[in-house]
């Protein structure tokens, strides 16, 4: 990381900032970092990642050539190398740079770059493989594939796109399997356990999730000692006992499914013996398949189903939560665990190929070609059309990816219809449902074709005489009446 001769000013680069970085916070949302764990910021340049990590009580170094010199430079668990490589301009010495930070990584390393839709924020000229900025700093663009790959070749192991710019590296297939199992299936949050009857309790919850009571070794530490005492058999009796059926049968079809999208995606990474799993998707094959084998067929055949354009749409219109268009299939975040399983398997496809942005409202899943965009609508539960933010789309056919932002857009498009992306049972449903339906009756939506943007709803609404408070559509002739009074 030292200068080159030509003189960037690379120091200008760091950001002074007084919150985490994106990076180091999906690491600790992503449960990479936490208390106990060592982490080294490789080119942490002003310290502010340092500081904010040291918060939480975990044991921070931070080395950076200009800022911080005479830092700890040892191996750590986890490695931070946060928007470095984009700002060397020697292609060798960038990738030197990141085999140095590789090697002090223990367990894992994170890595993370700007990217190529970054361009139009950054003014300079074209300069060897990147652009020479008016500050005389340098950067060079990834695209969010091309970051992957390119860890992946320096390190020497599969690597993962945790978000958009964002790689973890894995020394071991166990801490990538736990990543990866997590990722598809979120972990169980046991119930607190003071007692032997509230441990029992929380098996028994459990086993209403997941379908099948939980050995000790997946248990947390303390509850695992409060049931000590009780024999398998025991302990099995008194969860069958009190567990309701109906929830145990479908908590059981869930976790065949996550099993099923786990394997299905790690086939993507080398799919290994049965004993490399995660001890917890172990013992799903052992509960709910007969054999190793024929839940790898059967993820296989998942797989396969991809490529039929006619199932694909068959399982869209099939969903229980979701909207079904001529071009595609919309659902919002709080119902995407209610899509049949291929569909969850076509989502998870594009998040491996290119990263799954930290901030997204609706996933909007193509049927004509294959490509997944995740659309930020941040006042999708308080306004009632909310409006598009920004939207982050993978092409799985040439696994490009590109990112637009209408924030600044004067003519924004919008979200009609809100219950649509939802499931039934949503607790929003009812009053998204009543708008819809006084929108319909008022007329509104008699020219779908001009009302997706914000001037040609605002346009219906003059129309037809109506204006919106809230989740309540009014005539306009009420809301001057009351203006008045």
């Amino acid at each position: 990381m030292t200068q080159q001769s030509w003189g960037s000013d690379r120091q200008l680069t760091a950001i002074g900032r007084t919150g985490m970085s994106v990076p180091a916070r999906q690491a600790v949302i992503d449960l990479q970092m936490d208390p106990g764990t060592s982490v080294l910021d490789y080119g942490c340049g002003r310290g502010a990642d340092v500081r904010a990590l040291e918060s939480l009580g975990l044991n921070v170094s931070g080395w950076d050539p200009v800022y911080f010199p005479h830092g700890r430079l040892e191996p750590a668990d986890v490695v931070l190398l946060t928007y470095v490589l984009n700002v060397i301009e020697d292609p060798a010495e960038r990738q030197r740079t990141l085999r140095r930070a590789w090697d002090l990584a223990k367990t894992a390393m994170v890595a993370s770059a700007r990217l190529r839709w970054d361009r139009n924020q950054i003014k300079g000229r074209e300069h060897n493989d990147g652009i020479l900025t008016s500050r005389n700093t340098f950067q060079y663009l990834f695209a969010a594939g091309e970051l992957r790959d390119y860890v992946q070749d320096a390190t020497g192991v599969r690597c993962l796109s945790a978000a958009p710019g964002i790689v973890y590296a894995f020394r071991s297939d166990d801490a990538r399997l736990s990543y990866m199992a997590r990722r598809v299936a979120p972990g169980v949050e046991w119930l607190a356990s003071e007692d032997a009857a509230t441990a029992v309790a929380a098996v028994v919850d459990h086993l209403e999730r997941r379908g099948r009571i939980p050995r000790l070794e997946e248990m947390p530490l303390a509850m695992a000692r409060l049931l000590g005492h009780l024999r398998p058999s025991e302990l099995h009796r008194l969860a069958q006992q009190s567990a309701d059926p109906a929830k145990v049968e479908a908590g059981a079809k869930q976790t065949t499914l996550d099993t099923l999208l786990f394997l299905a995606v790690e086939l993507f990474h080398g799919r290994g013996p049965s004993s490399s799993l995660p001890l917890t998707v172990q013992l799903n094959v052992r509960s709910f398949f007969s054999s190793y084998a024929e839940v790898c067929r059967r993820a296989d055949r998942l797989l396969l189903k991809l490529r039929d354009d006619s199932y694909l749409r068959r399982a869209m219109t099939g969903s229980v939560a979701g909207k079904f268009t001529p071009t595609a299939f919309y659902i919002h975040r709080r119902a995407i665990h209610k899509m049949p399983v291929v569909l969850r398997l076509y989502e998870h496809c594009a998040s491996i190929a290119a990263g799954r942005p930290a901030d997204w409202t609706v996933a909007k899943l193509r049927h004509q070609g294959r490509g997944v965009s995740w659309l930020d609508y941040p006042d999708f539960d308080t306004d009632p059309h909310p409006r598009l933010h920004s939207s982050y789309t993978v092409d799985l056919k040439t696994l490009k990816s590109s990112f637009l932002s209408y924030v600044d857009s004067t003519n924004r498009p919008l979200l009609h219809r809100k219950h649509e992306f939802l499931t039934s049972d949503d607790p929003d449903v009812p009053k998204y449902q009543r708008l819809t339906d006084a929108e319909l009756k008022a007329g509104l939506y008699e020219q779908p074709h001009l009302i997706g943007t914000e001037a040609g709803w605002q346009e219906a609404l003059d129309r037809c005489g109506r204006i919106l408070r809230g989740h309540r559509l009014l005539h306009r002739q009420h809301r001057e009446v009351s203006r008045e009074e």
